[in-house]
């Protein structure tokens, strides 16, 4: 017995000695390019957590923003999709654990044997069987921990979806009332065109007026009914969109017409953003989460190269009949250990997953890199199209000026109504620019939002605590 134990604590120590070279690591985040600040600083940088709210579409301040942001994060059905891989990662993890669990087979059999000459013979048997692969180096522990990562990786993904919906859904929604908007000032131009039509007709047929001028005019009123009719179909078309987000067959929502000025409000987002918002994007998560994966892999396939454990029990009985079956029992116990001496797929399979960590922290990088690019090009739309908004509400107010002094011009005699009408055109068309840089300057802030990950928290990337 003295030499039972000598011999299996010398094969201990000689196991040790081979699980020290097999080269296993810690995880590390890979180097990436980093950034000291983003190029549109503020005078008064703000904490990350007081930035964006993790519920930012409701600083748009619109109720039926809201309402239809609920109905897409319900009933998309890319989100759901995304949610679904999160269950399938979950339900792997389990898969990847049981490999450290023993397994039980339990057999019973009989035999009937008669020959010519001698009588029928009955024999019955059962037993049992335990297999039990030890994993006394981790191989099993560090394969659990890839499928966690991955797992970890798809919660990701679906924060990723959930913030594309939203942004999408806020965006289409932001086009269909800037849509109604500029259809209503489309009609409004039309009926100041076919009155310009009218006073120019009267001139030609009192002989003030050449034909060409009244053509003109006409192709004029042609052209800004085509618009109408293409700007119908663009809401048409972005309404069906928004059923499509919201899990809805295209044509049955319906969107209330409604104006984009003055329901929709310009959220305020302060420049001084801090840079840890970038662990809160759930890409960048994801890409790094598929790293540690990855890592976990190299690792479990370097300890497939130690020997292996593994523990054999067999209990079992035979007899004649099946009354005595249980009273004769045999029981044996077989440990074993198996030494990889020339096993060229392990070889091959480190190879293969140290590739495929080479891959993913490229692409950690690429997304990274992406994911600057987002933010800065967020900050230079949304700072220009903000002062452009500006100069258009300057000159639309000038407009309006000018337009409430042609009108009294006009009681005085010192204009014609062609004159009034001219002027009333100009100012329908830079209201159309006005309207047309508020609906972008609510887009850039939307994109905004979603460059620097939508309010999720920051997530910390390392192997689950076993």
């Amino acid at each position: 017995m003295n030499k039972t134990l000598l011999l299996s604590a010398i094969g201990l120590v000689l196991l040790g000695g081979c699980a020290s070279g097999v080269g296993v690591t810690e995880y590390q985040r890979p180097d990436a390019p980093a950034k000291a600040s983003w190029s549109k600083p503020s005078e008064s940088p703000v904490s990350a957590a007081a930035t964006i709210s993790p519920q930012w579409w409701q600083e748009f301040r619109d109720p039926q923003l809201d309402a239809l942001v609920t109905r897409a994060i319900a009933g998309n059905f890319d989100l759901k999709i995304l949610a679904s891989r999160i269950g399938v990662a979950n339900a792997q993890i389990a898969e990847a654990r049981a490999g450290a669990l023993p397994t039980v087979d339990v057999g019973l059999g009989a035999a009937f044997e008669k020959g010519t000459r001698t009588r029928l013979s009955k024999q019955f048997s059962t037993g049992t069987q335990v297999s039990w692969d030890l994993d006394i180096w981790g191989q099993v522990a560090k394969g659990v921990e890839a499928q966690q990562a991955e797992f970890r990786a798809t919660e990701a993904d679906w924060r990723a979806g959930y913030l594309t919906l939203v942004s999408s859904v806020s965006t289409t929604y932001f086009q269909i009332l800037q849509l109604d908007e500029q259809l209503e000032r489309q009609q409004r131009a039309l009926a100041k065109n076919r009155q310009i039509l009218t006073i120019f007709d009267t001139m030609r047929r009192n002989g003030l007026a050449p034909e060409t001028q009244v053509l003109r005019q006409r192709a004029e009123i042609n052209r800004l009914t085509k618009e109408e009719l293409e700007l119908r179909r663009s809401r048409d078309v972005a309404e069906n969109a928004l059923a499509t987000l919201l899990g809805v067959p295209a044509g049955e929502l319906k969107v209330a017409a409604s104006r984009l000025q003055g329901r929709v409000q310009q959220p305020v987002v302060p420049m001084g953003l801090p840079l840890d918002l970038l662990q809160r994007r759930p890409d960048v998560v994801a890409a790094e989460f598929r790293v540690l994966s990855a890592h976990n892999l190299v690792g479990q396939a370097k300890l497939a190269q130690l020997p292996s454990v593994g523990l054999t029990g067999r209990a079992g009985s035979g007899a004649f009949s099946i009354a005595d079956l249980l009273k004769t029992f045999t029981f044996s116990l077989l440990p074993s250990i198996n030494l990889p001496v020339f096993d060229p797929s392990i070889k091959a399979r480190i190879g293969t997953s140290e590739a495929q960590v080479k891959l993913f922290e490229n692409d950690y990088r690429r997304t990274l890199i992406a994911a600057y690019e987002e933010v800065e090009n967020a900050l230079v739309n949304l700072e220009a199209h903000r002062n452009q908004h500006e100069e258009l509400r300057q000159q639309v107010e000038q407009l309006e000026r000018v337009a409430g002094q042609t009108e009294a011009q006009l009681a005085a005699g010192l204009i014609s109504q062609l004159d009034v009408f001219e002027t009333e055109r100009s100012l329908l068309a830079a209201q159309l620019e006005l309207l047309l840089s508020h609906q972008q300057v609510l887009t850039d802030t939307v994109t905004l939002y979603k460059a620097l990950g939508g309010g999720w928290a920051p997530v910390e990337i390392a192997n689950a605590r076993r």
